[in-house]
Order: structure tokens, then sequence, then C-alpha cells
């Protein structure tokens, strides 16, 4: 999700359509980049948002223009950035680094469950996910960008363990308090409980997507399991 018009940026996992953080000259930064400063970085040196900025834009457009990621060296992406090769180095200590920060720019962070009602948590959790994978399906780049990126093992790794693991956790804790609370058998795998909450989604996002992903689903999933996984006194 700069060096001429870029193309429009899909919509965000909120469903909302226009560009990401990432576009235009008065955006907001993107994501911290993951990659570690390379050795000798002068300590304290100003972080330039804009070339942040910059490089992430030609990477989605050279994607957006039918390159790979193998096609992409960090040469070309400085030229297409119209930055030197230095300041890709200074901020990501690779091409999959940098990818991993490209994957986040087309991505909102994760909800934050409200902490007062377990039910209402988990529709939260799971509405995300609808709202991602909607998102996905309408943005032809987005689609594209997780494709290449599934593709590379290791940083399809990095991802999962860096954003949809912490996903997960979030997940986990509101089970937790549901249980500490009496809402749902602690008696319950909670690993499988997890499953049983999103499976249904990502099974209709994932495998199926020619299945609607209507207003009201992820209620509709969240009651459906909490029936059967409540305490019963």
């Amino acid at each position: 999700m700069p060096g001429g018009p870029a193309a429009p940026r899909p919509p965000v996992a909120g469903g909302a359509a226009g560009p990401p953080a990432t576009s235009g000259p008065a955006a907001a930064a993107p994501p911290a980049p993951s990659g570690a400063a390379a050795p000798g970085r002068p300590p304290g040196r100003p972080r330039d948002a804009t070339a942040d900025g910059a490089i992430i834009e030609a990477v989605l457009r050279l994607l957006e223009e039918g390159a790979t990621i193998g096609e992409l060296s960090m040469e070309r992406i400085a030229r297409e950035a119209g930055v030197g090769k230095a300041t890709l180095y200074r901020r990501w200590r690779g091409k999959e680094a940098l990818m991993l920060d490209v994957m986040r720019s087309l991505d909102e962070g994760h909800p934050e469950p409200a902490g007062e009602s377990v039910r209402d948590d988990l529709v939260t959790l799971l509405e995300f996910i609808r709202r991602r994978a909607l998102a996905k399906r309408h943005s032809a780049l987005l689609r594209a960008v997780v494709a290449h990126v599934r593709a590379h093992p290791g940083l399809w790794k990095e991802y999962h363990d860096t954003v949809i693991q912490r996903r997960r956790e979030l997940l986990l804790a509101v089970l937790r308090r549901g249980m500490a609370a009496g809402e749902i058998r602690a008696t319950e795998d909670l690993d499988l409980l997890a499953d049983l909450f999103v499976g249904p989604m990502l099974t209709r996002a994932m495998m199926h997507e020619w299945r609607d992903l209507p207003d009201g689903l992820s209620e509709r999933i969240v009651d459906t399991v909490l029936d059967g996984v409540r305490s019963r006194n």
C-alpha cells in the first residue's frame, strides 16, 4: 500500500475505500521497518518519513506493473523510489524485511477488544477477519501482494509470527477471560476453541471465495459457537 502518480490503493481491512497511510506527501509514516539499522549508522540520526513512504510506494507500484518479488532487487527499488541504495539498507536489512513492511502497509492495525463483553470482543475479532477478506477480494493489488509473500516461506513465516500470531493471542486472551468469568466451559481446549470461532470465517474467506461474507456473519458465528461451549449450570 512518490515518484509520479500512484495507482489507487486498495481499501483497508476495515472496509473503507481510500489510500493507505503511505499515500501522498502529507500522509502519516508507514509502519516502523522490521529490519535493524545497518551497522555503523550514526546514532540519533533522524528518519526521513518521506523516503520511507516513497520506497514502499515504489515497491507497490512495481508489483502493480507485474513485477514479482523475485524480480525486485534493492537496486531496482531504490531507483524506482528515487533514493540511494544505502538509504534502503539503513532502514531494512534486506528485501524480505522490506517486503514485510510493504505487506503491513496494506493492513490495518489489529483491533483491541474493549474487554467488557466476551461475546462482543469475539465479534470484534471475527469482524476484522471478515472485513480483511472483503478488502482482499476487492483489491487486485492486495491479492497480488499476499500471493507474492505466501510464495516465500521465510517471509510468510515472519509475517505469521509477528502479525497473525499477535491476533491469535488476542483471541486466546478473550477466551481465557470467558473461562475465568464462567461464560465458557473451562474444560475446553483453548486452541481448539479458537479454531472453532475463526475456522468458519477463514474457510469462507480463503477456501470458498465465492461464498458471501454478509453483514452479521461474525455475530452469527460467535453466537452459534458460544451456544455450544457455554457453561451449563
